[in-house]
């Protein structure tokens, strides 16, 4: 990603990916934290990010945050920071991993396996004797059976086997990418596989720990980290029950690990009156969007203010017109991913026009496509309940059922530490079109 000087840059510089490592010096922008919980409030990230370097048996996460908050780059944030403390931190993308239609928290656990794995090997971290026995032992008992190895010069699994030899884990590492494509792609072996990893499951946490140990150990207290990414999508794909069901039915098992662990969860799922179990397990944490507005509708200027600095560390702000890039500011409502959409919409429309600059029809344009794919996801069932949001009732919202519903469709927004909600601009624009508000 570079800046952008001209408009043809404008579509790299906006793309939705999350800001990466090399990139933070020049485009990340640190104030939004203040903004999203209020300048005296203490950001959550960064309680996570001080307890991930406080040895505990009980430093395991959810984290939640709208679709396009900005919650994918401020983890890699603190994971960039976490390692330059000398931390190994390891960022594991479900959507590309696993299979989220078919998702089982035993594939969360062999995934848990394989980064552990890796990072004692990049390290150099000698496992101890006994945690080897104890992978040999579980592989041995469970791949003879099932048949995953079938060449045995690929690791021994015979009484006796080599474990000094250099190679172990990369041998052992090997068995588990097996497992893990399987589990993605292999619908005849995904349930044989569960139902063994899931017999076994206790052995298999504690073999977790047993390595994580190990790695802590060769960095001197330093306790490895692991994130899970795209789990918050879940709710795109799947009933509240049988996401809640995932983390709850199995909550001691995804909580067993002593080193830290963050699960990213749908935020919708947190107004379910199931996830107050969830919460005897796990430290729930949510980012919230950047407000736009206070809860009574006045302009919040700072956080106008934050945003407008993000889109400078990107482009020139004079490939706007002044109109057109305040408009894209305040219709997104705080949403960086539509206001991203937003922006690179407009940029085609302005090459399509040979303009160097973007005009308010252009933005105009790309918010109606916007709009439109928001409208989509209404129906007249949802009006009033929209409307009663829209006409001040932010705080008091007794139909949570459908405050899911409509927080899934990013139709309605949660902000700062009051927990206020308010309907998305473009959501309340469409419902003053139809003459309703």
């Amino acid at each position: 990603m570079k800046y952008a000087d001209k408009i043809s840059d404008i579509i790299n510089a906006f793309n939705l990916l999350p800001l990466k490592q090399d990139e933070f010096d020049e485009f990340y922008c640190g104030e939004t934290m203040a903004i999203r919980h209020g300048e005296d409030i203490k950001p959550q990230i960064i309680d996570i990010y001080e307890e991930c370097q406080t040895p505990s048996g009980n430093n395991i996460f959810l984290l939640s945050g709208h679709t396009g908050c900005g919650k994918s780059t401020e983890l890699n944030k603190m994971s960039d920071d976490l390692k330059k403390n000398g931390y190994q931190v390891v960022t594991l993308s479900c959507l590309l991993e696993l299979d989220l239609f078919n998702l089982d928290f035993s594939d969360l656990l062999n995934m848990m396996s394989e980064a552990l794995l890796k990072i004692a090997k990049e390290i150099g971290c000698d496992l101890k004797k006994e945690i080897k026995k104890n992978l040999l032992s579980f592989w041995s008992t469970e791949c003879v059976e099932i048949g995953i190895l079938r060449d045995t010069s690929e690791i021994s699994i015979e009484a006796g086997a080599k474990l000094e030899t250099p190679s172990f884990l990369a041998q052992i590492l090997s068995v588990f990418a097996k497992v893990q494509s399987e589990l993605k792609y292999g619908d005849e072996k995904r349930t044989e596989y569960r139902t063994k990893i899931s017999h076994r499951a206790g052995e298999w946490v504690s073999m977790l720990n047993g390595v994580a140990g190990s790695i802590t150990e060769k960095l001197e207290g330093k306790q490895p980290i692991l994130i899970f990414e795209d789990l918050d999508k879940l709710d795109l794909i799947k009933k509240p029950e049988d996401v809640l069901n995932i983390f709850n039915y199995k909550a001691a098992l995804l909580t067993g690990p002593d080193f830290p662990v963050i699960y990213t969860f749908p935020v919708a799922y947190c107004y379910d009156t199931r996830f107050a179990a969830l919460r005897a397990y796990y430290k729930d944490k949510i980012i919230p969007m950047i407000k736009l507005t206070t809860i009574d509708d006045k302009p919040y200027q700072p956080g106008i203010d934050v945003i407008m600095e993000i889109i400078k560390r990107r482009a020139n702000p004079g490939l706007f017109e002044k109109d057109a890039l305040e408009t894209l500011i305040k219709k997104s409502g705080g949403s960086l991913r539509d206001l991203f959409s937003g922006i690179m919409d407009s940029a085609k429309n302005a090459i399509y026009r040979k303009s160097s600059i973007i005009s308010m029809k252009d933005a105009e344009s790309a918010l109606k496509n916007i709009k439109n794919s928001l409208t989509r996801r209404i129906e007249r069932k949802h009006y009033e309940f929209l409307l009663d949001i829209y006409r001040g009732n932010r705080k008091s919202i007794e139909d949570k059922a459908m405050l899911l519903e409509m927080l899934r469709g990013n139709i309605v927004f949660e902000y700062n530490e009051e927990h206020w909600h308010n309907v998305h601009p473009l959501i309340a624009e469409y419902l003053e079109e139809l003459g309703l508000a």
